[in-house]
């Protein structure tokens, strides 16, 4: 039965599959996170050389055959495994599960730079004779190459796209599932973001070139957002991609619910390239604040972008202190201190550290602070131990990327 949709309906996520630099399962990511152990590792790439990067280990073949995965992206591997997981988690039937009424909806920081230096670097050796290039380029360097890739291995026939809006890529996923659920144009949705990264040399060149990579005697302790001491991003790989249902059909078949899509927002800064814009950032927390009908003292968990990046960090507190500065309910944590910077799928794989967090009481802290910077000293900040006993109903998701480009999602308990 085709549903039409209702924007007041109520959105709920069933069911959560992931691949992080720590962790191939929700439960196995989220111990890391209460232990404070990092994924972040030594890595060399060409050109680039040494470095450090979040490196995900995850079975790809236990849901694609060798030559699919041949075949396929890096992004599409990783999707197709939190897919895969994410469905066996929600318990949906999937087998009677019409698949013209489910929508793909991936966001993504970029896609295809891997592929082509791949082939550029393979033709070197024949003296750029292009007649050796592979043929499975084209589809593999499409935009919505991962969403699509997720299809063909599903057999979905709804509709599938990538969105692209750089770091805020995770959480634009899961508004664009929530809004094609609104209006009817699926039923369910599998949505969040992915990334492939680090297997690009381009990524790590461009922000050597910024003076923004990572650089430390110690790759577990390269990722240190708001300390004194930090000098720039740890890139990484991985993914998290969600089941989304309308309420009344999760109820309906018995689902366990994680949490509510309760309110969100997205905007632009349309002042600089690369520099954040605390104006606009805590408007685009107002915002999905006012949405949710929820007020600053109702979110229990504020999981915070920060990259490490010295300007980044402290505008971000700044728009952060603007809206939360008087809240005395608030913890105040990050992620990427464990995992690096995971660029599309960071503000997806960041929910989902958290949203255990609705049942457990239990914030992970942000690891790796060993002297506070005063400009990025917030109410609230958890920092090296977890915080137990906390009254958490409502989680606020920032994400933020390039060009000013800012999302908010806010999650609540059900």
């Amino acid at each position: 039965m085709i549903s039409s949709g209702s924007p007041t309906d109520r959105i709920v996520i069933t069911g959560i599959g992931l691949t992080s630099p720590n962790g191939n399962t929700l439960g196995e990511y989220r111990q890391a996170l209460l232990e404070g152990r990092s994924g972040v590792r030594d890595y060399e790439i060409r050109y680039v050389g040494k470095t450090f990067a979040g490196v995900c280990d995850f079975d790809e073949l236990r849901h694609q055959k060798r030559r699919e995965v041949r075949r396929g992206t890096r992004a599409g591997s990783i999707a197709i495994y939190c897919a895969n997981e994410a469905l066996a988690d929600s318990g949906v039937e999937w087998e009677n599960t019409d698949r013209q009424r489910v929508g793909v909806y991936l966001g993504v920081t970029e896609h295809g730079n891997v592929e082509t230096e791949n082939e550029i670097n393979e033709i070197k050796a024949y003296d750029y004779d292009t007649s050796v290039w592979s043929h499975h380029h084209n589809p593999r360097t499409v935009a919505n190459n991962p969403a699509g890739e997720v299809t063909l291995n599903l057999g979905i026939t709804g509709p599938h796209y990538t969105i692209g809006a750089a770091c805020a890529a995770g959480n634009a996923g899961m508004i664009q599932g929530t809004q094609m659920l609104r209006l009817g144009e699926c039923d369910l949705a599998i949505c969040g973001g992915v990334s492939e990264s680090i297997h690009t040399f381009g990524i790590f060149a461009g922000f050597a070139s910024q003076g923004a990579l990572a650089d430390n005697a110690d790759a577990t302790k390269a990722s240190r957002p708001f300390d004194k001491g930090r000098n720039g991003i740890v890139v990484a790989e991985g993914g998290c991609l969600y089941i989304l249902e309308r309420y009344q059909d999760a109820a309906r078949r018995g689902a366990k619910i994680y949490g509510e899509i309760a309110g969100y927002a997205m905007n632009s800064d349309a002042s600089d390239f690369v520099l954040p814009n605390p104006d606009e950032q805590s408007r685009c927390m107002r915002m999905a604040l006012d949405r949710a009908r929820l007020s600053a003292d109702d979110i229990g968990v504020l999981s915070t972008h920060a990259t490490a990046t010295t300007s980044g960090d402290i505008q971000e507190c700044e728009a952060v202190r603007r809206v939360f500065g008087g809240s005395t309910t608030t913890a105040i944590n990050n992620t990427k201190s464990y995992i690096g910077h995971a660029m599309g799928a960071a503000g997806a794989l960041e929910l989902a550290g958290n949203l255990p967090t609705l049942t457990d009481g239990v914030v992970h802290p942000t690891i790796n602070v060993d002297e506070l910077d005063p400009e990025c000293d917030l109410p609230g900040l958890v920092l090296n131990e977890p915080r137990e006993g906390a009254k958490v109903d409502a989680i606020l998701n920032n994400s933020f990327g390039m060009l000013g480009i800012n999302s908010a999602l806010i999650v609540r308990r059900v």
